[in-house]
């Protein structure tokens, strides 16, 4: 009998996920029914406060037939606010009659920290953009990261992760794509970037990109978009357009929902980071101040930064200069900095 090779990889991935054990996590919404659901994600968790609790993460499911899934996130980071409430206005007005296919909405994907408005998790620490393909008997943000590994990302056709810089980056708007092994699938994450709505999309580096959920999703084959829509820790009038307007988008980019595109008025500015180079890092400690503001056009050897000493006075602040031509489009948001900080991010303009 000759067995098909989707038919193996479903066997590998069954065989997987029986040799890792199942989530602990549980869904009270059924992904296969019509209609709208909200409900939760619910994962055990004993502590002083609660022997038997659960964190409960809301979720979304919209529903109408066959077709295309979506898969939405923020709250990846739980103090980057425009996906997090972007997503919660979706779930509270997307109709199952607007929708051809499917919509499965989470806004706060690491629960835990939004609740908190850090980064990481106040419970395990954990950054759940640095803990994937997860563990399901793991810490609390690695079993997150496994049920949506082995359970939510295979139920997509196309995801998008809400970011912006939280509160110690400001990012100048854009949605990005990767540079990925397949050029098909790359080309269709280009797209969707660019389709997001935002003036300028990127072809985003990453400095550690193994344990991402960008990388999850897209080598499970997935369409991947992902954002950065300022920062600082809050949102701003002008960043929740960007965001409300761009997920509309990123559906109808997959044709889930119906409409016309709704695109910057100005032309889209294309913005590639193809190396390491591209971002500045402190290798002091200090006050930093800016030379150049988000949006600059930078020339090699440019003064980018200076982080001044305050242990003492009369100490010479240390200069650091660009290593690239190229535009700053991103900055530390905080002014104090330490030895291993990113202070800047410059990035190449792609002319036509």
């Amino acid at each position: 009998m000759n067995i098909s090779p989707e038919s193996d990889l479903q066997a590998t991935s069954l065989s997987t996920i029986a040799e890792v054990g199942e989530s602990t996590i549980s869904s009270t919404v059924d992904f296969e029914r019509d209609g709208v659901q909200h409900g939760f994600l619910k994962l055990p968790y004993s502590h002083d406060q609660s022997a038997w609790g659960c964190i409960m993460i809301p979720i979304t499911v919209v529903k109408n037939g066959a077709g295309p899934t979506a898969l939405l996130t923020g709250g990846n980071h739980g103090d980057e606010y425009e996906g997090i409430t972007a997503l919660l206005k979706l779930a509270g007005e997307l109709r199952a009659e607007e929708v051809q296919g499917r919509v499965i909405i989470v806004p706060a994907m690491n629960y835990p920290a939004v609740q908190n408005g850090s980064r990481t998790s106040p419970i395990d620490k954990g950054n759940m953009n640095r803990s994937f393909p997860g563990n399901p008997h793991g810490g609390m943000t690695e079993r997150i990261a496994d049920y949506f590994q082995r359970y939510l990302i295979p139920l997509c056709d196309y995801a998008l992760d809400i970011h912006s810089g939280g509160k110690t980056l400001d990012i100048l708007p854009f949605a990005a794509a990767h540079r990925l092994p397949d050029p098909e699938q790359e080309a269709k994450c280009i797209e969707g970037a660019r389709l997001f709505g935002t003036a300028a999309s990127m072809i985003l580096f990453e400095l550690d990109a193994a344990s991402l959920y960008d990388t999850a999703v897209e080598a499970q084959g997935k369409v991947f978009v992902t954002t950065e829509l300022r920062g600082g820790g809050t949102s701003t009038p002008q960043t929740m357009a960007l965001a409300d307007r761009g997920v509309r988008n990123f559906l109808k980019f997959a044709g889930i929902i119906e409409g016309e595109l709704e695109l910057a008025d100005e032309p889209a500015l294309q913005l590639d980071m193809p190396d390491a180079s591209c971002y500045v890092q402190s290798v002091h400690r200090g006050i930093l101040e800016l030379a150049l503001s988000l949006g600059d056009r930078v020339r090699r050897g440019d003064l980018v930064a200076r982080v001044h000493a305050f242990e003492r006075t009369g100490t010479p602040a240390v200069e650091y200069r660009a290593e690239r031509d190229g535009m700053l489009v991103a900055r530390r948001f905080p002014a104090l900095v330490d030895i291993g900080d990113t202070l800047a991010v410059i990035a190449d303009v792609i002319d036509g």
